[in-house]
């Protein structure tokens, strides 16, 4: 089983887009050993010298499917259309490990219409199709990648977790944590609906009141855990 440790491996499919190169850094200038894939492998490793000449930190840079068998937590974060290609295309690679889904089902040219698929939640699906052997958690849908590329900018968004494992959903908030944002257990996948859902909202409020980066903040104070 995976647990925390202050120095992880940690592969980011799709990594050399703007959401997961923004947690690439973030992680990797924590000290965790970060892989980004890509569906080139050679693109993949030009970016990875890009990013850690950015954040003074070692990012490796490898084909998805390759980067996914180097990581102990997985975490895949690309557009809608590429999802299901990419998801089969490493698949083999996740049986006993974390599997951090960040994917917003966005279908342009509605973008700022919340267009869930019939499952419910793309993550919710992952989970049932992958099996219990892979544990699925969803995460980090809400925040702006402009602000995660920002390493001088204080992220002023929160993250939802979700996942039907507990401690699962522990290490992504664990690691959150190291990347510099407040996140909260949310219950089972089931819930990741509503961070999916919420990301088409930020993005016409955004539109609407011409914000940089619309995010979220729970209110509260949780009490210690018993």
């Amino acid at each position: 089983m995976t647990e925390y440790s202050n120095k992880m491996n940690l592969a980011v499919v799709g990594g050399t887009g703007a959401l997961g190169s923004g947690l690439a850094l973030r992680w990797a200038r924590a000290g965790h050993n970060v892989t980004i894939g890509s569906r080139d492998g050679a693109r993949a490793a030009e970016v990875a010298g890009s990013l850690s000449e950015k954040c003074g930190a070692p990012i490796a840079g490898l084909e998805n499917a390759v980067a996914a068998q180097a990581g102990d937590v997985v975490v895949m974060a690309v557009p809608y259309a590429s999802h299901a290609t990419t998801l089969a295309s490493i698949e083999p690679y996740l049986d006993g490990k974390i599997f951090v889904d960040v994917t917003v089902p966005l279908m342009p040219p509605k973008v700022r219409t919340v267009q869930l698929p019939k499952g419910g939640s793309v993550a919710k699906q992952v989970q049932l199709d992958l099996g219990e052997g892979v544990r699925v958690v969803s995460a980090f849908q809400n925040v702006a990648a402009a602000h995660l590329n920002d390493l001088d900018h204080s992220i002023d968004c929160d993250v939802l977790v979700c996942g039907n494992d507990k401690a699962a959903r522990g290490v992504v908030v664990r690691l959150a944590e190291d990347a510099n944002m407040k996140a909260w257990h949310a219950g089972r996948i089931d819930n990741s609906a509503v961070a999916e859902a919420l990301t088409s909202v930020l993005i016409f409020m955004n539109g609407a009141y011409k914000i940089d980066g619309a995010g979220i903040r729970i209110v509260g104070e949780p009490n210690p855990d018993p």
